[in-house]
């Protein structure tokens, strides 16, 4: 089926604990940003919610692998902008550095002395920017790259994507709102296109034990 071909190309924003270095060599004022681009088993926001059911997603840890990251082209950029560049990494060498641990992959670079160098340094520094964000692509459609859960929990459908294997990442970005994934139209199609697919056998049941839940619930009145 074409879905299940389909390389489905999404971002995911963390709270990645930027800091910059406190100090360089000799005392000198340090230019390095480091902190976590992607985070092993942390729930997103919603990718839609409403009254019946709510869908999040989380990137299993053996989605990544150094393997992997080191065939990419990545690119560390702010707000997934590519005119807004401040590091690369292409089959594992270049500016930005990356390890892939227990809690996800984390990142480093001296960030450049140019424009958006200073403003990255000094965004980071305030606070202002305090996330991350990566662009990845997987078969969103296939259960063997990305494993679908459901369960009925106070009378709502709540379904949890894990994103099990990651073709590709495309880059990293510094980004001032950590706490929701991206909102971009992409990012709605996929939404919209995820709650079409649900089989509808399994959304029978859940229609079923929601009704069972709701009668039970009446009874106990």
């Amino acid at each position: 089926m074409e879905k299940k071909e389909q390389i489905i190309k999404r971002r995911m924003t963390v709270d990645a604990g930027l800091h910059v270095r406190e100090s360089g060599e000799g005392g000198n004022a340090s230019r390095v940003i480091t902190g976590y681009a992607i985070l092993f088993g942390v729930e997103s926001e919603p990718l839609w919610a409403d009254e019946d059911s709510e869908a999040r997603e989380t990137i299993d840890a053996g989605a990544i692998t150094s393997e992997l990251l080191d065939r990419q082209d990545i690119k560390m950029t702010m707000f997934h902008n590519d005119q807004l560049i401040l590091a690369r990494s292409k089959n594992g060498q270049g500016t930005l550095s990356y390890n892939v641990d227990g809690k996800g992959v984390s990142f480093e670079f001296e960030a450049p002395k140019t424009a958006d160098g200073d403003k990255a340094l000094e965004l980071v520094r305030r606070g202002d920017i305090s996330g991350c964000s990566f662009a990845f692509t997987t078969h969103y459609y296939d259960r063997d790259f990305v494993e679908r859960t459901a369960v009925n929990a106070n009378g709502r459908s709540r379904i949890l994507y894990n994103v099990k294997v990651i073709t590709g990442i495309y880059d990293f970005t510094l980004t001032a709102n950590p706490a929701y994934t991206d909102t971009s139209v992409e990012a709605r199609e996929l939404a919209e296109s995820l709650k079409e697919t649900i089989d509808a056998g399994e959304t029978k049941i859940l229609n079923e034990q929601l009704k069972e839940m709701r009668r039970s619930a009446c009874s106990k009145i």
